[in-house]
């Protein structure tokens, strides 16, 4: 499968349920984002979503409320545009 392909119904929803967060304020951002993109993800944005799920709530509140930009490894286009999505406040 091709980074482009589309992440089933099952896998969306063990990636929401893996999403879950010590802070209320990035659970607002990650719902919010599964909400509105949930059905649309691909493969590629989903192992974006697992690469910020595996840093700490502060980390990822920071990048975020962009106190912070995505560096090293971090730093792809598909985190870049998980990032945007998930901070799109409409």
């Amino acid at each position: 499968m091709t980074e482009d392909a589309l992440l089933d119904e099952r896998d969306v929803a063990i990636l929401r349920w893996r999403s879950r967060r010590g802070l209320v304020e990035n659970d607002l951002f990650i719902e919010r984002f599964f909400e509105r993109h949930g059905r649309r993800l691909t493969i590629g944005q989903g192992r974006a979503v697992t690469d910020l799920m595996n840093l700490s709530d502060n980390d990822l509140l920071d990048l975020l409320l962009r106190r912070k930009d995505p560096e090293g490894e971090l730093d792809t286009d598909q985190v870049r545009t998980v990032l945007e999505l998930m901070r799109q406040r409409s």
